[in-house]
């Protein structure tokens, strides 16, 4: 009978049979309840009526930890100003503006009941992790290399970064176009122009920074590796795969990407780039609270050195400004390995009447990649030491060893080159080392086929796929071959594979026509964009944009500028920073092409006879 009775009109019962009488123990016993719930009943009956005896919440109506209601507000109002400010970051900016006291678990209350962040289970700590930190500053800096920042025209700008490992203190921030060793290395010098050498450096393993993978098992001392052993400083290497070892510059580029690239990017140009960085350096350094080193600012730990401005420059980099001039080599080191010197700009190339051959010594380099005039000759660690002498011009470069020819190659320098390799210590050239037979130049024609070979007496010689299914000139003069089309437009030149008895015994061999002059004036060439957004033309490194990747790109070469067309719009003009030659004018490969790849006959646009006829039109008819 209770239980069809509501709560209320149980309650109201239980109320009238006590003020009939009965004994409250009998009346809470028979109801199932203590005696103290029973008169609480008849408390609230008395007070309130009948409708005091329905269920009320159990919620607590006051604490004594609640922060008050203008805290809250001062706590979200800090929140939604500044979204990426944690309670720890909340909890120091509300006692350093004087709004209040309060514990990192009150603010995230505060937060979760307003609905500003998404309430989640706490992350657990990794325990495998071995922290450390140096004691004093300037006695470590961590350097890597980020690239997450973007330009208006769509370029990716690298970001050289550094940091003081025991104060946080960020002391590089440079924007440089492309990561290589001079920029990087410049950004090393000036940051230690400001504040100082550090006593160590630690870094990954890019070639930017070490020469330990250059080749299996052959270490080179690359540009960086040189400035720290100059400078005194101690080099370390983190271990293959463990970016965890430079953990504090790792988080520094997180927090960059987050406070500064992603709210602001694109950049309109990389100078407005590099004036953001300098801002967001200061703000980092001086005023941002660091966490890890208990809400205290970097620049209050961070004290640079007492001498900075004992830094020895290598030759190929500028003195930072500032610097002691007196601090840098008297004398210009040999050509770094890894990046050969820059030439002038134009209209700056020395003026010295060009020789139509130079011979030069050089001393074989410890890796046994010997660069000359901006041409690279592998020889191998073998002759690592040796002297041996350069005999270049044009058309040929021959290296001798003790007056023996030890390797024949194509030359890659120009009149421009030549001239400059014969005012820095070399001297005119006496005869070739290598007869080419009896002196005559003897050509052919032959028809390219669907992958861009074209058949030389058993030899393929790749020409291009932008010329297949066309007749191309091999002209071969000495150790050299020229590659012509129809029109005498020189497309490349290359090693001659077939020796100089046997080449008047080619089908249709003659003697050869004058070498296919260079272009002259504006040159117009042909570049595929790489899948990283960027061209070579004259040993000159341009970025067209990722937007291009794998596109053929036109480029004219002017005097002081190239300027770069994809699809027949200008996406980029850039300084030209060379006065090397350009050899090369064709793209490696053109849309057409490739679509005859893909194509489900193989690729091929010509007939399985007529193919079988190019196949075996080089074969030697022999004696007749």
């Amino acid at each position: 009978m209770l239980r069809e009775l509501s709560v209320v009109e149980q309650r109201y019962r239980a109320v009238l049979e006590i003020a009939a009488g009965v004994p409250v123990t009998e009346v809470a016993e028979r109801y199932g309840v203590s005696r103290q719930s029973v008169h609480a009943w008849l408390r609230r009956y008395r007070d309130e009526g009948p409708s005091g005896l329905a269920d009320r919440s159990h919620r607590v109506r006051a604490h004594p930890w609640q922060i008050a209601a203008e805290i809250e507000a001062a706590v979200c109002e800090l929140r939604r100003a500044h979204p990426k400010w944690g309670p720890k970051r909340l909890v120091f900016e509300m006692d350093r503006r004087g709004l209040g006291t309060v514990t990192r678990s009150a603010v995230y209350r505060a937060l979760v009941r307003n609905g500003l962040i998404e309430p989640e289970a706490r992350r657990r700590r990794r325990q495998d992790y071995r922290r450390w930190e140096r004691p004093v500053p300037m006695q470590l800096w961590q350097m890597d290399v980020t690239a997450s920042a973007f330009v208006a025209s769509g370029r990716e700008v690298k970001i050289v970064t550094g940091i003081d490992d025991h104060s946080r203190y960020c002391v590089i921030t440079d924007a440089v176009l492309n990561a290589t060793a001079r920029p990087v290395c410049q950004a090393f010098l000036d940051a230690m122009a400001r504040y100082g050498v550090p006593e160590e450096v630690l870094t990954d393993n890019g070639k930017v920074f070490t020469g330990r993978f250059h080749k299996p098992g052959l270490a080179v001392e690359v540009l960086f590796d040189r400035i720290c052993r100059e400078n005194g400083i101690t080099h370390r290497l983190t271990k293959v795969r463990s970016p965890t070892t430079t953990g504090k510059i790792e988080r520094l580029h997180r927090t960059l990407q987050e406070e500064l690239l992603d709210p602001h990017g694109p950049f309109e140009t990389i100078q407005v780039l590099q004036a953001g960085l300098d801002a967001w350096r200061e703000q980092y350094n001086g005023d941002r609270p660091h966490q890890s080193l208990a809400m205290a600012f970097p620049a209050t730990r961070f004290t640079p050195a007492e001498s900075p401005l004992s830094l020895r420059v290598p030759g190929p980099l500028t003195a930072p400004a500032g610097s002691s001039p007196s601090s840098a080599p008297a004398d210009p080191p040999a050509p770094e390995p890894q990046a050969a010197p820059m030439a002038p700009p134009p209209g700056r190339a020395p003026a010295v009447e060009a020789a139509s051959a130079v011979e030069a010594d050089r001393i074989v380099p410890p890796s046994g990649n010997l660069w000359i005039g901006g041409q690279q000759i592998w020889l191998g660690p073998a002759l690592a030491g040796r002297k041996i002498t350069i005999w270049a011009s044009q058309a040929t470069l021959h290296v001798l060893l003790d007056g023996a020819r030890i390797e024949t190659l194509p030359s890659r320098l120009g009149v421009t080159e030549l001239a400059r390799l014969a005012a820095s210590g070399g001297r005119p050239a006496g005869p070739p080392p290598l007869p080419a037979g009896d002196g005559t130049a003897v050509e052919v024609d032959r028809l390219v086929n669907a992958r861009g070979l074209a058949s030389l007496a058993g030899h393929q010689i790749s020409v291009g796929y932008q010329v297949a299914g066309q007749k191309v000139v091999l002209r071969m003069d000495g150790t050299q071959m020229a590659i012509a089309d129809e029109a005498g437009t020189l497309l490349r030149t290359m090693a001659c594979p077939i020796p100089a008895d046997q080449r008047p015994k080619l089908r249709g061999a003659r003697r050869a026509s004058p070498l296919p002059p260079r272009p002259a004036g504006p040159i117009t060439v042909q570049r595929r964009v790489s899948s990283r957004g960027s061209i070579m033309v004259a040993t000159q490194k341009i970025h067209a944009g990722m937007i291009y990747a794998r596109k053929t790109a036109t480029v004219t070469a002017g005097d002081d500028h190239f300027t770069v067309a994809v699809d027949g719009e200008t996406v980029a003009v850039v300084p030209r920073t060379t006065t090397r030659e350009i050899h090369r004018y064709k793209a490696h490969a053109t849309q057409a092409a490739r679509n005859r790849r893909n194509s489900p006959s193989g690729g091929s646009h010509l007939s399985p006879a007529r193919r079988n006829s190019i196949k075996d039109s080089d074969r030697d008819p022999g004696p007749s």
